[in-house]
């Protein structure tokens, strides 16, 4: 339908916007229902992540940090509604090459969808109920839009052609009745009526996906089994005594998320099993309940991702309870070929990880559990892998579904095709806590230098301070959890005088390697330096 309609240009961009939000809610409505990955603004975002070049994403982690998902989705959201407004002006000229484009929108959600590692025919249901709705909404405002042009009220006067021109009019699109000069205020009542119901429905529609869209209930604590190797209680951390240092164990709330999932995969544990394949003598699955009833284990881990800049905040510790891969692996009898495992998340995501760090006496675990608790849903649950001594990128997949024996001349995996490391062990770094960058202290008073040290496999065997150019200082440190777990230091500075004072810190491992002072960017295998902070004294 070709128009030229005088009608003004704003419930235009209003309809084309609504509509897109109307077709957003029931796409996500339906997605809830088939796969909550296939709405349509996570597809499209989850695209849009896989072509992010790599410096992209390293900026976007180090300036965004774990806001970087929501900022995404909004930007996917802000783009589509542009688009929608501008189709919907469109539509103000010529009605069909709006609603086809409108259609080609949805589309490209329904491509995104499909695109996806674990995609089935089913996942562009979403995109195609978006369709059906956009577009049909978009037809329906637009035609209320329309009816705003009303022919403008005659002139008052007693001539023939004034009383002829006070006789009601009709709506050009509809036939309805008016009386002259009435009809631009009830067309108006008649839009924002129609806007607003829209509006309500496709709210409706969001909030109602969302909720069936969301994780079923978890397992709790009480539903984890009792580890057959138990630790002693971490002893008190100086975080009760050095305010500002980083907890010994850090908590769940707190614990760093980094991942390329926009959405946290919904995963029911009665339809999940893990699969350990290829080349092995035997291959076999387990579900959720016959993995729980596995031989467990408990083990102090600190974890670290290689996105994390030097003084970052990309690291955490906990106590994880889970079955050792080597024990999975020595029933599966992998073949001496083999040289990586491929290991796979519910979304397809895969990641690389060397056969001999699964397979060595450093427990690497298939983990259930997180400080006394199942796994949140954040951060793995069912399943996650947990590989000491290697940062996440190489060793701690997420939403855990299968181990794959391979080589890594066969498959790679989503970080190696990017460029990253095939083998990337934690290199052994120190991070100022307190006090923080920039901070004011007081001088005279005793203020604690503090903060965390790591080099998981190798452990923690001095951490140094130094206050501008000044002799090094030798730390006291926290307690021992294991080589695997992080050192908490602190060194008491009593300044003097006032000014400016940079504050640096460096580590030296178990092995007597220095924590090397040339710094690094994070890609392709870690970041390196010393951190330092800058704090004045008053």
């Amino acid at each position: 339908m070709e128009t030229r309609s005088s009608a003004p240009r704003w419930p235009y961009a209003v309809s084309g916007v609504l509509a897109a939000t109307a077709g957003t809610a029931a796409g996500h409505l339906v997605a809830a229902l088939v796969n909550p990955g296939a709405s349509p603004v996570v597809a499209v975002g989850a695209t849009v992540v896989d072509a992010t070049p790599t410096p992209v994403k390293e900026w976007a982690v180090s300036t965004l940090g774990t806001a970087d998902k929501p900022v995404l989705l909004v930007s996917v959201a802000l783009v589509t509604m542009l688009a929608a407004a501008g189709i919907g002006l469109l539509a103000r000229r010529s009605r069909t090459l709006a609603l086809v484009l409108l259609g080609v929108l949805t589309v490209l959600a329904a491509a995104a969808a499909l695109a996806r590692p674990t995609s089935t025919p089913a996942d562009v249901l979403p995109a195609l109920a978006a369709a059906v709705v956009g577009v049909t909404t978009l037809h329906l405002l637009a035609r209320r839009a329309d009816r705003l042009a009303a022919p403008p009220a005659p002139a008052t006067g007693g001539s023939t052609e004034a009383r002829e021109a006070e006789r009601p009019v009709a709506s050009p699109l509809d036939g309805t009745a008016y009386e002259a000069g009435a009809l631009p205020t009830a067309a108006r009542r008649s839009f924002l009526v129609g806007a607003a119901g829209t509006a309500a429905a496709a709210a409706a529609g969001l909030a109602l996906g969302q909720k069936l869209g969301a994780n079923p209930t978890l397992p709790t604590a009480a539903d984890l089994p009792r580890p057959t190797t138990t630790l002693p209680a971490l002893p008190t951390g100086l975080d009760r005594k050095v305010p500002g240092v980083s907890p010994f164990r850090t908590p769940i709330g707190s614990f760093y998320r980094v991942d390329t999932s926009l959405i946290v995969p919904r995963v029911n544990p009665d339809d999940w099993a893990l699969e350990i394949d290829g080349d092995v003598a035997n291959p076999f699955r387990l579900t959720y309940a016959e993995l729980l009833d596995q031989p467990m284990v408990e083990r102090d881990i600190t974890m670290t991702c290689v996105s994390n800049e030097v003084g970052g905040g990309y690291v955490s510790s906990a106590r994880w309870l889970g079955v050792r891969v080597r024990d999975l692996l020595e029933r599966a009898q992998v073949g001496r070929g083999a040289d990586q495992i491929l290991s796979t998340s519910t979304t397809g995501f895969t990641i690389s990880t060397p056969v001999q760090a699964l397979t060595d006496d450093r427990d690497a675990l298939v983990a259930v559990g997180m400080n006394g608790q199942p796994l949140p849903a954040r951060h793995g649950f069912p399943a996650r892998l947990v590989t000491p001594g290697l940062y996440g990128f190489v060793g701690s997949t997420k939403w855990l579904a299968r181990l794959t024996a391979t080589t890594y001349s066969r498959e790679e995996a989503y970080w190696t095709e990017r460029g990253w490391a095939t083998d990337a062990p934690v290199l052994t770094q120190s991070r100022i806590d307190t006090p923080q960058g920039l901070q004011t202290v007081k001088a005279g008073r005793t203020v604690p230098i503090g903060g965390v040290a790591w080099a998981q496999g190798r452990g923690i065997r001095k951490v140094e301070v130094r206050v501008d150019d000044g002799d090094w200082m030798t730390a006291t440190l926290g307690p021992d959890a294991g080589i695997d777990y992080w050192r908490q230091w602190y060194v008491p500075w009593k300044p003097t005088g006032s000014g400016r004072h940079n504050l640096t810190v460096r580590a030296t491992d178990n092995d007597g390697q220095l924590q090397t002072q040339s710094k690094a960017e994070p890609f392709p295998k870690g970041a390196t330096g010393w951190h330092s902070v800058v704090v004045f004294v008053e």
